[in-house]
């Protein structure tokens, strides 16, 4: 704590000491009053004089910092394999398969005409003709996981390109963006990082790069020149962790810890080869060559001098025949050190430890269960309010709206009900069991216990008619009775006939007794 005794109280206590000196009193006890109501995260001193800590908003902070995040966050995914395999947990969890849109207008016809025309479109959705629907879901939230943010840009095609629904999607990465579009704009919008907003605060446009600017073969004419294109053709996909307008990459918090680790892995390495280099050394038998002092050299097997190393050699003495082996350092605590910062950056990454190293050697069925339940909470925020929220649903606006002009459906604005990929758990039969009582007990209805599972509800029921048809042996067919047909036996495999009639004599024996 500092004592406010300024240059009016200095002077004052030329003249009036005693004034002065309340002055300081008082000072000191409003202080301390002060900081007995503070949070301690605000407290100032000598403790706190390295923190730095800046009133910016989140798009001054991520107009500095959001490219180079971007590059490191870019190389890690290169080049650092828990990085690469954090990256691949989240996405593999949020996607999966692929989440998945069912047609719930109300009108059976319409939905069914809606899902034959989506499903002609779901092969040809790619703009790069290469992925499918889930497949560019794959890549959009890769791109948003690794680099923070990704486009989807809307694609318009003439009738004459032989396409059921006249659309296709094209993903681009954030690079696209001109983040130099900054400031008021002639039209009386304003710009922030490449995006701009009208006079109430809408998006109005992107302003894109047509080729990508870090390429190694880009037109020079349009490397530099980017344009504005309409807000509702693009979809802007990355997680808002404040109220800003551009992403940032989801390892952001991890960097520097997985950084560190590496570069400590890497300088174990070093000094592991470096002890390998000198084996050991071979002496003479002359008390001359005793002690290491003497000529000492590293020769090949011609006697000629090595001037580099590598693991594996023998220094020589003159006239060497006797040889003492070098002992490399043991060092201790290596797997508790990598151990303890990988779960520093698993919680700075937002994965649980065992997912992002890949370590089983320490969980049980209680805890990685546990574990996983609280991670699915993340992710199921993460596809309901950003995935489904952001990406989805203004693609399937954008289908209706092209299978509508092209005929191919009676409106262009068809309710689509969302199902993720469903989660594979650790003992699948203990939760089974407890979709079945929740079905019994009314919790949820058999139709959200299916499409839980992420398959349409409808689909599943017309499936199982036309296989139950085809075991009662169709039209012409012998029946054929398995045990996981419910109709026709119990859970344990007895048929269900035989039950009925054992327990029919049961009864008689009962009422004859």
């Amino acid at each position: 704590m500092s004592v406010g005794v300024g240059w009016f109280e200095r002077a004052l206590g030329k003249i009036a000491p005693r004034t002065a000196a309340r002055r300081v009193r008082a000072q000191v006890q409003l202080e301390l009053l002060m900081e007995a109501r503070a949070y301690e995260g605000a407290a100032r001193g000598r403790h706190t004089d390295g923190w730095i800590s800046a009133g910016t908003s989140a798009d001054a902070e991520i107009a500095a910092a959001g490219p180079l995040l971007r590059d490191r966050a870019r190389d890690l995914g290169r080049n650092n394999p828990h990085a690469a395999r954090g990256r691949s947990a989240w996405v593999t969890n949020l996607i999966g398969s692929g989440i998945t849109p069912r047609p719930n207008s109300g009108d059976a016809e319409l939905d069914t005409r809606v899902k034959e025309a989506f499903d002609a479109w779901c092969d040809n959705c790619d703009a790069d003709g290469q992925l499918d629907f889930y497949g560019l879901q794959m890549l959009a939230v890769t791109g948003m996981v690794e680099a923070g943010e990704v486009l989807a840009r809307r694609r318009n095609r003439r009738a004459e390109d032989g396409l059921r629904v006249p659309l296709q999607v094209q993903i681009l990465e954030s690079d696209h963006l001109d983040s130099s579009v900054s400031g008021e704009r002639p039209n009386g919008n304003l710009a922030v990082q490449g995006i701009e907003f009208d006079r109430i605060g809408k998006r109005a446009a992107y302003w894109l790069f047509a080729q990508h600017p870090g390429n190694a073969v880009v037109s020079s004419r349009l490397r530099f020149q980017s344009a504005p294109v309409p807000a509702d053709q693009i979809v802007h996909l990355y997680r808002k962790d404040r109220t800003q307008v551009r992403g940032v990459p989801w390892v952001a918090p991890s960097m520097r810890t997985l950084r560190d680790l590496a570069d400590y892995e890497f300088a174990e390495i070093i000094r592991k080869k470096s002890e390998a280099c000198n084996v050991g050394v071979v002496f003479g038998n002359d008390d001359s060559d005793e002690g290491v002092t003497g000529d000492l050299s590293v020769t090949d097997s011609s006697g000629r001098p090595v001037e580099s190393l590598s693991p594996g050699m023998f220094a020589y003495a003159r006239n060497g025949k006797d040889v003492k082996f070098n002992t490399p350092a043991a060092v201790g605590g290596y797997d508790d050190y990598k151990a303890s910062q990988l779960r520093t950056a698993a919680a700075g990454y937002g994965l649980p430890y065992e997912l992002l190293s890949g370590d089983l050697s320490e969980v049980n069925f209680s805890s990685i269960r546990t574990g996983l339940v609280e991670f699915r909470r993340s992710v199921d925020t993460i596809q309901w309010q950003t995935i489904i929220q952001i990406y989805c649903e203004p693609l399937w606006r954008w289908f209706c709206e092209a299978a509508w002009v092209a005929g191919q459906i009676d409106r262009p604005d068809v309710p689509v009900e969302w199902s993720p990929p469903k989660f594979e758990w650790v003992d699948p039969y203990k939760d089974v069991i407890a979709q079945v009582l929740a079905i019994r007990a009314g919790l949820v209805t058999w139709q959200q216990a299916v499409a839980a599972t992420g398959r349409n509800p409808v689909e599943v029921v017309s499936e199982i008619r036309a296989w139950m048809k085809l075991l009662d042996g169709g039209d012409d067919g012998d029946p054929i009775v398995l045990d996981c047909d419910p109709r026709k036996t119990t859970a344990s495999g007895v048929l269900q006939k035989l039950a009925d009639t054992v327990a029919a004599e049961a009864v008689q024996d009962s009422a004859a007794a």
